[in-house]
């Protein structure tokens, strides 16, 4: 199964390149944070298809998974 895969700000060093990513029945965005090497305690905000979302959420085919982490301003 194929999702869309968006990380933003200092994550997107770990995006795929084209911005897609194979995965198996019963993963979920924790998951993905494993294959793509993303340490989970930078990860803050999760959407799945424009939904804010918990790690354990099952993905499914074509889902679009946004990856954000903590964002600061002043």
């Amino acid at each position: 199964m194929k999702i869309q895969v968006s990380c933003f700000a200092t994550l997107s060093k770990y995006a795929p390149d084209d911005g897609n990513l194979d995965i198996e029945k019963g993963d979920t965005p924790e998951s993905v944070f494993k294959k793509l090497s993303i340490p989970s305690e930078e990860v803050k905000v999760i959407f799945v298809n424009g939904q804010s979302s918990k790690r354990d959420t099952l993905l499914k085919e074509n889902d679009r998974l946004g990856i954000f982490p903590a964002i600061g301003g002043g």
